[in-house]
């Protein structure tokens, strides 16, 4: 129960990687963080690729980022609808600016494109991104985790244990 006093928002859209929506949900609450399941407020709701339901408890627009601690970003195809959101994006560059850990997995990728906040970073992601971050100026690397600075970046499920284990400490700091 280390994170009682964090509250870290995760963001949604339609066809979220299951797994990497609900293991970062359930590892923060078994800390003992507030979760806010934040989307782009065109649903209450979203479906993930495996087919499990998300509820969101605001829009991206509701969000005050002086009440959160930390973002996660979880893959699948959901990325690619949530860059649609200027308010989305501005989440993460907000929290990313404010030196707040920024947690992305998978294809979470495109939304750090979208944010403007990869040229000089050193991340990794799904490999099929690689070529959308290296051009948007980042420093690809194939590692289950990769941290810098603030930024916390994953390629797949397989790596949710480590991406989780560099988050949370990230929290704790």
């Amino acid at each position: 129960m280390e994170l009682k006093d964090r509250n870290i928002i995760i963001l949604v859209e339609q066809m979220f990687n299951d797994l990497e929506f609900w293991y970062p949900f359930y590892r923060l609450k078994e800390e003992g963080a507030g979760v806010t399941v934040v989307g782009s407020g065109q649903s209450g709701s979203y479906i993930g690729k495996s087919g499990t339901v998300a509820a969101v408890d605001a829009s991206a627009d509701d969000i005050k980022i002086s009440d959160y601690s930390g973002l996660v970003i979880p893959g699948g195809y959901a990325p690619d609808h949530m860059r649609r959101y200027p308010a989305m994006i501005k989440l993460v560059t907000d929290m990313v600016e404010m030196k707040k850990p920024v947690a992305a997995i998978c294809h979470a990728g495109w939304m750090l494109v979208s944010a403007g906040i990869l040229n000089g970073r050193t991340v990794t992601s799904f490999f099929a991104i690689k070529d959308d971050l290296t051009n948007a100026g980042a420093v690809w690397t194939d590692k289950s985790v990769v941290v810098d600075g603030n930024l916390i970046t994953s390629r797949t499920p397989d790596d949710l244990p480590d991406f989780m284990r560099e988050f949370i400490s990230a929290l704790k700091r």
